[in-house]
C-alpha cells in the first residue's frame, strides 16, 4: 500500500527501507523518511488484511470460517492447536513489524541532518515509530499473552541473543504504555496537507485512542485512565466527529473522514487490499467460490432484535448461492455476506478497515462511565450512537443491563471490524456467550458445541516458534 508519510508530496516517491544491513543506510532525513515507510508498510500483511478479522470475529460469535480452509475452521469453532499454521504466520508478521520500527528507533536519532531538525520532524519520526511498535505489541498481548519484548534490532544471528523468554502480560502491557505515551508527547494532531495524510500516519489523537483501549483491555484495568484518553480524543483540535450517515463509512466514497482516526491508505493496483476478493458475493467479486468470513446466524438476529437496518444493510449482504453453507443452506439458497468491504475489483481493492475511528471510542467511554458508577452519563453516549442510525434511547437503567447494552451496542457498531473477542474477553463474557449460543451444522441436524474455556482465551504460542526458540513455554490448556 502507498501511504503518505510526509509534509509534502515527494515522500511517497521513496522506496522503502525495512531492513538496515550497515550503518550507512541510515544517513540522510530521506533514509528516515524511506524507513517509516517501509514500517506502515506492515499493515499490509495477511494478519493485517484479514487475520486480525478472523481471531476477532471469526473466533467469536459474530461469523463463520467460511470458504474451505480447514485451519479456519478451526478457529471458527475453537479447536485451534499449536501446529495452526495461521498462528506462526501471523506471530512472524507482527515481529517482523516490530524489528522495522526498532531500526528506526535505533537508527534515526544518530542522524545528523538539517531537514530533520525542521519543525521537530526527527521527534515525529521516533514519535511515529513507536506509536507503531505499540499497536503491534497490543495484538500479540491480545492474542497470546505474555511474549518476548523485543526492543532493540539484532545485531545478530547467535540464538543467545535472537531467542528471548515471554515477558509477563503485564510487562507488555507497561511496555506499550510507555511507547504511547512517548509517542503522544511528540506526534501532532494533524499533519499538514491532504486529510489523508493525518489518517494515514500516527497522530496525537491515535496514540490516545490506543491508550484508551489499552486501559480497558489489560487485565487490570483502570476505567479512570480510559476515561482521560477518550476525552482527549473527543476534544482533540483535530475534530473527530460522528458521520450522520453511517453507511458513508463503509461505502467507499468518504474515506479519511471526519470519523476516522486511523486507516490504510490502499490505493489499488500492487498496492491494494486482497480481502475483499475473499468475502464478497458473486454478484460483487465477479466469481463463484464458497467465501469466508460468513455472518453468523446469532449475528443476524443481533440486528433484528434491535430493528437495526442501517448497520445490518451496511454490513450484512444476502445472495442466492449454489453452494452448500452448513449454517444457512443445503444445497444452495440465500447466504448472507460479510460486506463492510464492497468492491473486490479482481484482488485490487481500494476499501478499507479502520484501524482506529471515533465510535469506538465514544462507546468505550460509555463504557468507562458505567464502570465508575456513571451509568446516566453512560447512556448519553451510548445514545449518541444510537441516534446516528434512528435507533431510540436505550432503556438500560441498572449498571449491569447497561453493561449489557454497551457490549450489544459495539457488537452491531463494530462488526467485521476485529473487536468482537476483544469485548467478551474484556467483559469475562466469552464462555458464558459461546456455550450458549444456539448454532445447528444442518448437514447432521446436531447443535454445534463451542466448548469455550477459560484456557481458550489465549491462543497457543505457535509450535514453529517454540520449536526455534527453547525459552519460549506453552499457554495453559494447549500441549
Amino acid at each position: 500500500m502507498v501511504l503518505a508519510l510526509g509534509a509534502c508530496s515527494k515522500f511517497v516517491d521513496l522506496s522503502p527501507i525495512s531492513e538496515a544491513t550497515t550503518d550507512n543506510a541510515y544517513r540522510t532525513a530521506s533514509d528516515a523518511e524511506a524507513a517509516l515507510v517501509g514500517a506502515y508498510d506492515a499493515f499490509q500483511t495477511e494478519y493485517y488484511i484479514w487475520d486480525n478479522v478472523n481471531f476477532n470475529d471469526v473466533i467469536s460469535d459474530n461469523y463463520y470460517a467460511g470458504g474451505d480452509n480447514p485451519e479456519l475452521f478451526a478457529v471458527d469453532l475453537l479447536n485451534i492447536t499449536p501446529v495452526n499454521s495461521r498462528l506462526f504466520n501471523n506471530w512472524s508478521q507482527i515481529y517482523d513489524g516490530i524489528a522495522r520500527v526498532n531500526i528506526i528507533l535505533d537508527k534515526v536519532p544518530q542522524i545528523n541532518d538539517p531537514k530533520l531538525d525542521a519543525n521537530n520532524r526527527k521527534e515525529q519520526i521516533l514519535g511515529e515509530a513507536a506509536f507503531l511498535r505499540a499497536y503491534h505489541y497490543y495484538q500479540l498481548v491480545k492474542m497470546w499473552g505474555g511474549v518476548p519484548l523485543v526492543l532493540a534490532p539484532a545485531t545478530s544471528a547467535d540464538p543467545a541473543e535472537t531467542n528471548k523468554p515471554r515477558s509477563s502480560q503485564a510487562e507488555v502491557y507497561a511496555q506499550i504504555i510507555t511507547d504511547l505515551e512517548f509517542a503522544a508527547s511528540r506526534l501532532p494532531d494533524i499533519y499538514e496537507g491532504d486529510a489523508s495524510i493525518s489518517k494515514a500516519r500516527a497522530t496525537k489523537g491515535a496514540a490516545n485512542a490506543l491508550l484508551a483501549k489499552v486501559y480497558a483491555q489489560k487485565p487490570d484495568r483502570d476505567y479512570n485512565k480510559v476515561l482521560e484518553y477518550c476525552n482527549a480524543v473527543i476534544s482533540s483540535p483535530a475534530g473527530y466527529q460522528l458521520l450522520g450517515n453511517y453507511s458513508f463509512l463503509f461505502d467507499g466514497n468518504h474515506y479519511n473522514n471526519d470519523e476516522s482516526i486511523l486507516e490504510v491508505q490502499f490505493t489499488g493496483g500492487a498496492e491494494a487490499n486482497w480481502g475483499p476478493q475473499l468475502l464478497l458475493p458473486p454478484s460483487k467479486s465477479g466469481d463463484s467460490w464458497r467465501k469466508f468470513v460468513t455472518p453468523s446466524q446469532d449475528l443476524v438476529k443481533a440486528f433484528d432484535s434491535e430493528q437495526d437496518t442501517i448497520r445490518k444493510n451496511a454490513s450484512i449482504l444476502f445472495e442466492e448461492v449454489t453452494w452448500t453453507d452448513e449454517y444457512w443452506a443445503i444445497g444452495g439458497g440465500s447466504v448472507p455476506f460479510a460486506y463492510k468491504w464492497k468492491s473486490a475489483n479482481g484482488w485490487a481493492s481500494t476499501n478499507r478497515q479502520y484501524l482506529l475511528r471515533l465510535a469506538d471510542i465514544i462507546l468505550l467511554k460509555a463504557e468507562a462511565l458505567n464502570e465508575l458508577g456513571r451509568t446516566g452519563e453512560a447512556a448519553t453516549e451510548l445514545n449518541a450512537i444510537r441516534g446516528r442510525v434512528n435507533l431510540p434511547a436505550t432503556t438500560a437503567a441498572t449498571q449491569e443491563a447497561m453493561q449489557l447494552a454497551i457490549e450489544k451496542e459495539r457488537r452491531l457498531e463494530l462488526a467485521q471490524e476485529a473487536q468482537r473477542w476483544d469485548d467478551l474477553r474484556r467483559y469475562g463474557r466469552a464462555e458464558t456467550v459461546m456455550n450458549n449460543l444456539q448454532e445447528t451444522d444442518l448437514r447432521t441436524g446436531q447443535p454445534v458445541n463451542y466448548n469455550m474455556t477459560k484456557e481458550k482465551e489465549l491462543l497457543p504460542i505457535p509450535q514453529l516458534e517454540r520449536d526455534r526458540n527453547k525459552q519460549l513455554d506453552q499457554n495453559p490448556g494447549y500441549n
